[in-house]
């Protein structure tokens, strides 16, 4: 596996992996050549995966991308962007884990704008990329939540989300899970987080594999 070695490259893919994170617009269709020129530039394991999403956006309206976003993303629990979500639930246990993902940005001297949650993760990804300093801050945090970002993979997978291909890029950006985070994974899909919130889809009745990445 060669994931990126130095600061330049790893900036490059945390900035592509949340920039496709993020809900499409036209603007991610008016910059496919340069961003899959950049994702070119990276290692085959990360950059590869990158180039194969952006494949799929290329040949999809942004009608149907946007719609696509908004069943994934918005509508399925599995599918949280929200990465103490997975961990915590809805639980007052999830403000102490809000609080320390704010703390990180505030030290940094950053504010998180637009009403945004600070564990989405489209948001740690583009501080990752700000500065050396900030990549290891937000590394911990990242680190700390590498379970629930498998599971992320693991559901988009299971719905056949082109996503799933930004995502386990990133998960190769990062630390191969360990047995006990792997254990914890399959935990949160068979039960889910702390608490469950009526109305919602449950994690469960629906395998998905987990620490098998494409």
């Amino acid at each position: 596996m060669s994931a990126p070695a130095n600061f330049q490259e790893r900036q490059v893919g945390y900035l592509l992996i949340s920039s496709l994170l993020a809900y499409p617009n036209e603007a991610l269709l008016d910059d496919l050549p340069i961003t899959r020129a950049l994702a070119k530039r990276l290692p085959t394991d990360v950059g590869g995966l990158l180039v194969d999403y952006l494949d799929q956006v290329a040949r999809t309206p942004l009608l149907e991308l946007q719609s696509d976003y908004v069943s994934t993303f918005d509508l399925k629990r599995r599918c949280c962007l929200y990465l103490s979500y997975y961990l915590n639930g809805d639980t007052r246990r999830r403000g102490m884990a809000l609080w320390r993902f704010q703390e990180t940005y505030k030290r940094a001297g950053w504010d998180v704008l637009g009403g945004e949650l600070p564990d989405y993760l489209p948001v740690l990804l583009e501080f990752a990329a700000s500065g050396v300093d900030e990549e290891s801050a937000a590394l911990a945090l990242l680190h700390e939540h590498l379970q629930g970002i498998e599971v992320l993979r693991a559901a988009l997978e299971r719905f056949d989300a082109p996503t799933q291909l930004v995502v386990a890029a990133l998960l190769r950006m990062l630390p191969q899970l360990n047995d006990e985070q792997l254990a914890a994974a399959q935990t949160l899909v068979a039960s889910g987080p702390p608490t469950e919130t009526v109305g919602l889809e449950p994690f469960g009745q629906e395998l998905l594999t987990i620490g098998s990445r494409p």
